[in-house]
């Protein structure tokens, strides 16, 4: 499993728009069948602030993701919300165990 984290700053005005951007690509995303997960989640003290967190079977399966046209209608989508280049954190599974996923 390969779990990252997508953290994201977008402009105030565009909070809205983003997240529902998120949830439709998210909605899409958990119909691959390497993603085991695909959570959008929005900070409760800054709502400009997002994170995505995206569990993936194996290490190739974020290329394929990045390859699938629900993804490229969310970059572009997205592409002008943002206030700062989004960032992400590569994670390894510890618990549940893989199959718990």
């Amino acid at each position: 499993m390969l779990i990252v984290h997508v953290d994201c700053r977008v402009k105030r005005e565009c909070a809205d728009a983003f997240k529902a951007a998120c949830v439709e690509n998210a909605r899409n995303s958990v119909q691959e069948p390497g993603i085991a997960r695909f959570d959008v989640v929005q900070d409760m003290s800054d709502p400009t602030h997002f994170v995505l967190v995206e569990v993936y079977r194996t290490a190739e399966d974020p290329a394929k993701h990045k390859e699938t046209a629900h993804y490229a209608v969310w970059r572009d989508t997205v592409a002008d919300m943002m206030a700062q280049q989004r960032h992400s954190t590569k994670y390894v599974n510890c618990f549940p165990d893989d199959p718990g996923w």
